[in-house]
This record gives structure tokens, sequence and C-alpha cells, in this order.
């Protein structure tokens, strides 16, 4: 039977998603092309021809992310016309989803050689971008769904309130959680942890200047409960009140995700093509699977989704050595470890996004080249990444170190 392992992963560092950060002059498709030649360029002896798809996630599908932008950032790498590219949209689980697509590709005999990869320039496609015609928010639910939940979906935000409550997660636990993330990014830095995992970008500006971003640059080493503390709730409205009752709005832009571009990128093939070819595959894609959850709780879907992997990999959570759960809300992982029983020393040991940051498209493509770095560094064998995803739905994919 045909496999299928990551041969290599490569990710740019996170710039923040926001005029003058360091990406927001560069097109997304040359963000994402980035990515994919250097993943191209770092695989010896791989000649661009034989890359049978380049499968890409990205959320905002709109503007200079439209039109099957992964196809153009594959020309734009330097691939041959005959190289084809799809993009994906499973919103943030986007590019976890084209890693799992490559991986089916490759085990059913469809692809010999395939990159999964995917990107995200939130400073120039802002979340919620795709919803707008003319400025104006469109119903993109539509009546039925109206129908099933006459209340309405709400932000995920309010999600996050809601997740809090639930799970009795105090403001404390969410500021703290979210610091240490950021003190855990900025040690893998000051390690250099991540240096091997990254290719930094040179961008030349309008003005004609030449800048390199060589770390995330979201991340606050300096943060602590006390400084976070300061922050007011992001999401507090009457309106989810009256709604949902108290709610002790707790969730700040502290303890989410910020706002992001970047991208990152895989190579996937079979082991016997691996080996034929003389490269080493660092780790096999064990087990993959897809979930759904409620759509008004929303992100809870990792849970059902990890006890599903598991499941079906014949594991339990004692078997899994390192974990990356993505921080798109403190109280998200903090009520996936109560539940899952998950040891919090094994979860996002690098940091996470509160941190490094969350370029929707780019984020599953990140999370797995961040959880090979992990295994190999401590010499765990199977790592489990998981993302929750807007809309009820959850990847989960369990890879194996080789």
């Amino acid at each position: 039977m045909r496999d299928a392992v990551i041969v290599e992963a490569v990710r740019t560092p996170v710039g923040k998603g926001k005029p003058g950060g360091a990406y927001s002059e560069v097109h997304p498709v040359e963000l994402h092309a980035h990515a994919i030649r250097s993943v191209v360029e770092r695989v010896p002896g791989l000649r661009p021809h034989e890359i049978d798809d380049v499968v890409g996630g990205i959320v905002g599908q709109v503007g200079e992310q439209s039109s099957n932008s992964t196809r153009f950032a594959a020309i734009a790498a330097g691939l041959p016309e005959s190289v084809p590219g799809v993009t994906v949209d499973r919103q943030c689980g986007s590019s976890q989803q084209a890693l799992s697509f490559a991986a089916h590709g490759v085990i059913a005999g469809e692809y010999d050689i395939a990159i999964a990869s995917g990107v995200e320039s939130m400073s120039r496609v802002p979340i919620g971008s795709s919803a707008l015609v003319d400025g104006v928010r469109q119903d993109v639910h539509g009546p039925s769904v109206a129908r099933i939940y006459p209340g309405g979906l709400i932000p995920q935000g309010v999600s996050a309130e809601l997740i809090a409550r639930k799970w009795g997660l105090s403001r404390t636990q969410l500021d703290e959680f979210s610091a240490t993330s950021h003190q855990r990014a900025a040690a893998a830095w000051d390690q250099g942890f991540f240096t091997g995992q990254v290719a930094p970008l040179k961008v030349t500006h309008r003005d004609g200047s030449v800048t390199q971003l060589d770390r995330d640059e979201t991340i606050r080493p300096g943060s602590t409960v006390e400084t976070l503390g300061g922050l007011r709730p992001a999401f507090a409205d009457p309106r989810w009140t009256d709604r949902f009752g108290d709610i002790d709005w707790r969730v700040t832009a502290g303890n989410s995700s910020p706002i992001n571009d970047g991208s990152a990128a895989l190579l996937v093939t079979t082991s016997e093509i691996a080996a034929q070819r003389g490269w080493r595959p660092r780790a096999r894609i064990h087990t993959t699977t897809v979930t759904g959850d409620d759509p008004v709780l929303m992100l809870t879907g990792i849970i059902p989704a990890t006890a599903k992997v598991l499941a079906r990999a014949g594991l339990q959570i004692s078997d899994i050595d390192a974990f990356e759960v993505n921080e798109a809300f403190a109280s998200v992982v903090l009520s996936w470890i109560a539940e899952t029983g998950a040891d919090p020393a094994k979860v996002n040991v690098d940091g996470g996004a509160i941190a490094i940051g969350h370029p929707l498209g780019a984020s599953g493509a990140r999370l797995a080249t961040t959880l090979l770095g992990v295994l190999e560094r401590t010499g765990g064998r199977f790592g489990l990444q998981t993302m929750c995803e807007a809309g009820g739905t959850a990847n989960a994919t369990i890879i194996e170190r080789l």
C-alpha cells in the first residue's frame, strides 16, 4: 500500500496583518509563491515539472486572493505551466485540509509528488472581505440555515466568550495562557528552534528600500498577566447579553490571535519514491480527519475531531508526544485541554498563534511545520495538530516522525 510522507516543510516569519506590517506591500500571490519556491529549493534533485499538483489554502478568496490564487502562486514560484494548482477553503483549517488532500492524492496514486501550502494577506484582504459586496455584508448562510438557527450565527469572539463561560475559565487563566504563548515563542526564536523552519522574504518597498523580517512580528516577549490584564474586552455588546444572559466579558485582543500575513508549504510524496530519490522523509501523515460541531458555539469542533482522529489511528491521548492546537483564542485551547486530558506541557511548546500569529489560510501548514520541528528536536514519535474553523468544523491530523 502507498503511504504519504512529508519530505520538507517551510514557512515565512509571520508579519503583522495591517498597513505598515512587514508584508503589507507584498501581493498575496508573491507571498504564497515564496513558500512554494522555498520548499522546492530545499528538496535536492527535485525537478519542478515532477510536481503533480499544488494544493493551497486561502480563507479570504476575494480580490487579490481570488480566482484560484494558488495556480498563479505556483507560476510565480517558477513552476512550469504544466503544474496545476487548486485553492481550498476550509476556513482557518484551509492549509491543514490542503495537506490532507495532498496526502490523500498521494496515497490514492493520483499524485506522486504534491505540495500542500497556504497563504493569507490580512493586511491586503481584511478578514470578512469575502462576505462584502460594495461594502455591504451579504447573507452567506441563506434562509434554511436561518430557520435551523433562528437566533442566527455569531462572531467567533462571542463564541470564545461562551466557551470561557461554559468551561469556567477566568480572565486570569486566559491571560496566563497567553503570556506563556509569548514567552515560549520568544524562547524558541532565542534558542534557534525556528531558524531552520523559516524562509525570510526580502521586500522591496515603493521607495526602493529593502527590508527582511527575520522573526515573527507579533511576538511580545514582555507580555505578562499584569500587562494583558489591562486590556479591555474586545467583544462586549449588550445584544449578546440579551440573547445568552450574563457573559462576564473576558476575551481581549491579548488573549486572542492577532491579524497576520504569512505563508507556508510542505512537500508530500510516498516513502518509496522518497527512497528512490534519496530524500529523507521527515514524517508520515499517519491519520487525518475532519468533523462538524455546533456552528453557534463554533470553535469546539477540535474536541470531537481529536477523539475521532485518535480512534481512527488506534491511539490514546497519552500516545501523543506533541500537540499543536491553533490558538485562535486562549479559551479554545484551554477547553480542549480540559476535555481531552492532554498534558499542557506538550501543547504548543514553542508558542502558538496568540504570539506567532494566525495568517488564516497559512496557519494549518504553519502548525505542521512547527510540529515537525518539535518532534525532531524532542525525539517524539507522534504529533497531533487540530484547528477550529468558522462554521463549526475542525480538522485533526496525526503525523509520525520518521
